[in-house]
């Protein structure tokens, strides 16, 4: 009996931990559509002033327009990353002096990692059109830049900044200049965020099955090893 009573509290208890955990994630899930949601109305809300996304606090992937030119001599961070079907490619960071706001960073688009050589900047006055970011990719896993070729592993806003004299400020450009930048501009969606909650939650409420599953067969095995 006492092993019964065991076999049926361990059994139960483990397919309630399973379930819950089954709950939390398509609690987790609803989070994630409604988050997703956002991001996607704010993509496709109308471009605003850069300082008016950035102020009382940023709001990232908030479209912004903002007039300013490129500094020639300020220089550029290549930083890899990869492209669905093309492999490794670099996105090209740029420094970007804004009438209004100050100077900031550009992620102006990728190039194919064997390109080397990029041509100049416009001169001059230009208006761009892009979305802020505040890209999370940099851990304590990841390795320090190699600046003697130019190489970065993760967009880490404030160690670029602090590299190209910049505010901690990043747009990725959504509409190219009409002088030629030489790169293609990154698509700004929600593609490359992960939402497996749905899957995550199946797996955890077929576990549960599985569990309750064994527990019934272990209850029913003294039951047939009386009768025999």
């Amino acid at each position: 009996m006492r092993r019964l009573a065991f076999f049926l509290i361990f059994g139960l208890g483990g397919a309630a931990i399973l379930i819950s955990l089954g709950i939390w994630q398509v609690q987790r899930l609803a989070w994630k559509e409604g988050l997703l949601t956002h991001i996607e109305t704010e993509i496709a809300a109308d471009p605003v002033a850069l300082r008016d996304a950035l102020e009382p606090e940023p709001r990232r992937y908030a479209p912004v327009r903002l007039t300013g030119a490129f500094d020639p001599e300020g220089g550029h961070v290549r930083v890899l990353a990869s492209r669905k079907s093309i492999g490794a490619v670099y996105r090209i960071i740029r420094p970007f002096q804004s009438e209004g706001y100050g100077r900031v960073l550009v992620d102006t688009g990728w190039v194919a990692d064997s390109i080397t050589a990029l041509p100049p900047v416009p001169e001059g006055p230009v208006t761009l059109v892009g979305n802020l970011d505040d890209p999370i990719e940099a851990d304590g896993f990841t390795p320090a830049p190699d600046l003697d070729t130019n190489i970065w592993f993760a967009r880490d806003v404030p160690a670029m900044a602090r590299t190209l004299s910049t505010e901690p400020v990043l747009v990725v450009l959504r509409e190219a200049p009409d002088s030629d930048l030489g790169v293609t501009p990154w698509p700004v969606d929600t593609a490359g965020i992960p939402n497996d909650h749905l899957q995550y939650a199946i797996t955890w409420f077929s576990l549960s099955a599985i569990w309750l599953a064994m527990t019934a067969i272990f209850l029913r095995r003294p039951k047939a090893a009386n009768k025999s």
